[in-house]
């Protein structure tokens, strides 16, 4: 039986293919790593729960999509259905890093006129002599894209719950903010049975001082 949500935010998982998305999924919800894993073709789907706050629980629909270009009309109808996107690039593959702007661009051009929460993920972090791109450009794309940066390992389980986390808690604020909401025929955020009604920081102040209980 699905543990009881106040939300659902539906992610996405962007990137060339080799990048280590389907391991990182499978660390986060599986809390398992293989060496050895079959490349996703199409779209594959995962999920978990987390609290963000006592009281609020968040459900993550994640969907793990395929790097190929032969598969990218089958992954761009996913595009408009996701509410948040993690951006990963192999630290080891530079090549991987030069497309995130690609796949930011695409995906963006896709959705309009409404916008993605994304977060830029250098993965294979513990293959530290193998690398190709310094954090330091890695910290200048994701100022130049406007998202935060964050270096995971799915082999060391390093940072692996950090990535999703931010990009969970950016959703949230921005909901409590206003700047995201429901919207008919839209599945990148939906209520629970019993989701609790956001307000805006300085109105939820007034309302915790007017209350007797």
């Amino acid at each position: 039986m699905d543990i009881l949500w106040q939300y659902q935010f539906r992610i996405i998982l962007l990137g060339d293919s080799t990048v280590g998305k389907s391991s990182l999924l499978k660390r986060f919800t599986d809390g398992i790593y293989s060496d050895v894993a079959d490349p996703t073709v199409g779209v594959d789907f995962y999920a978990r729960s987390l609290d963000i706050e006592p009281g609020i629980k968040i459900k993550l629909q994640l969907w793990d999509t395929a790097g190929q270009e032969r598969f990218r009309s089958i992954t761009t109808s996913y595009y408009r259905n996701s509410v948040g996107g993690l951006l990963m690039f192999d630290l080891t593959n530079r090549k991987t890093f030069e497309h995130v702007r690609e796949w930011h661009r695409e995906v963006s051009e896709d959705i309009l006129p409404h916008h993605m929460v994304y977060i830029l993920v250098g993965h294979k972090s513990d293959l530290g002599r193998e690398r190709k791109v310094t954090r330091d450009e890695a910290e200048q794309l994701a100022a130049e894209l406007g998202v935060r940066y964050v270096e995971t390992s799915a082999k060391c389980n390093s940072n692996v719950e950090r990535a999703f986390d931010l990009l969970m808690r950016d959703i949230y604020e921005l909901m409590k903010m206003g700047e995201i909401a429901k919207r008919d025929g839209w599945d990148g955020v939906k209520s629970g049975l019993t989701a609790k009604v956001l307000y805006p920081a300085e109105e939820e102040a007034e309302r915790e001082k007017g209350c007797n209980c």
